[in-house]
């Protein structure tokens, strides 16, 4: 394995690699886009089928069926690869290589085994630390100081297969999970290049993934965006950085005897406390567990976010009222 800080220089005599993308959120279209600058031949990109959003509940395409169609890249949305039909399909398109970047149907090896040089995963995270589905949102939540990419040949396992590459970025106090997303989308778009620059002249060797520091990445549920004022400050903080923007991190508040749901965008740990859900001041600064959190950005339902002053002219919070510790 090597660092994509080292990349050597590009024998053109492997390139255009014939190749398949597979993905489907905003977190693949850098690759994606990253793959066709580099001129590499993409004869198909593979995504989830569009999904009813919005309150019209209308069919929308997936950010890289969007991006593809737009380019003029056959697209293919099959729901399941484990058809023969599915990988007859695939087999015959004789590709050099296929590229997966959270594409989100799981691969047979049928499918793995057809591509001359594999499948190729992006994946955010620094395995074998935090593999499955959410590990930006896990890294967060556990206070890593660092995460980043890896660039993995696929197996059968769950992000289990040898690496090819690595490169971290660092987790800082402030980072939520909207920027960390996006600054490693653009660095898998990045070490995607090099890497196919290196398999396709058989200049990269990929390395086992060590049996010890495996963490699970599970999916992220909508009720762990609860804060629980019990819990230590700084620990809530970092639900509010990793469930930003979704699914959000929110508390129970009472207006006029109705209980509503506010969503907290931005806060911040502080080491003064009081009972817990106690309101301590016109931050407003909630009391926790451990310490405080003052709120900075808030959203009521149906609503756009907005600083926490322009929330409290619509909202009060009276100093020293309580607000619940359960939902």
């Amino acid at each position: 394995m090597a660092s994509s800080n080292g990349a050597s220089t590009t024998d053109n005599s492997a390139y255009p690699l014939r190749l398949a993308f597979m993905g489907t959120p905003d977190f693949a279209v850098p690759a994606l886009q990253a793959l066709a600058d580099a001129g590499h031949d993409i004869v198909a990109v593979y995504s989830q089928p569009p999904r009813p959003a919005g309150r019209g509940q209308k069919d929308r395409l997936s950010p890289v069926q969007a991006l593809a169609e737009s380019r003029g890249w056959p697209v293919r949305t099959p729901t399941s690869l484990k058809t023969a039909e599915a990988q007859q399909d695939f087999a015959a398109l004789k590709l050099d290589v296929a590229v997966v970047a959270a594409y989100g149907l799981i691969l047979p090896p049928e499918i793995l085994e057809a591509p001359r040089l594999g499948c190729l995963n992006i994946h955010a995270s620094l395995l074998p630390r935090w593999r499955g589905a959410a590990p930006i949102q896990r890294a967060i939540l556990a206070g890593d100081r660092e995460t980043g990419i890896t660039i993995m040949q696929m197996d059968a396992g769950l992000d289990t297969g040898a690496m090819l590459l690595q490169e971290s970025l660092p987790i800082y106090p402030e980072t939520n999970a909207q920027q960390l997303h996006d600054a490693l989308a653009d660095l898998g778009g990045r070490m995607i290049v090099h890497a196919l620059e290196d398999c396709g002249n058989s200049r990269l060797l990929p390395q086992a993934q060590p049996d010890f520091g495996v963490t699970y990445a599970d999916k992220v549920q909508k009720a762990e965006g609860h804060l629980d004022w019990t819990l230590a400050a700084a620990e809530l903080d970092r639900r509010v950085r990793a469930f930003t923007p979704w699914p959000g991190a929110f508390f129970e508040a009472v207006k006029g005897g109705k209980q509503e749901r506010i969503k907290v965008l931005a806060a911040e740990p502080l080491p003064y406390g009081g009972s817990p859900g106690e309101v301590l001041d016109q931050g407003p600064t909630i009391a926790c567990g451990a310490g405080s959190l003052r709120l900075w950005q808030l959203q009521r339902a149906g609503r756009g976010g907005m600083t926490a002053e322009a929330f409290l002219r619509g909202f009060p919070l009276p100093t020293g009222s309580r607000l619940p510790l359960t939902h």
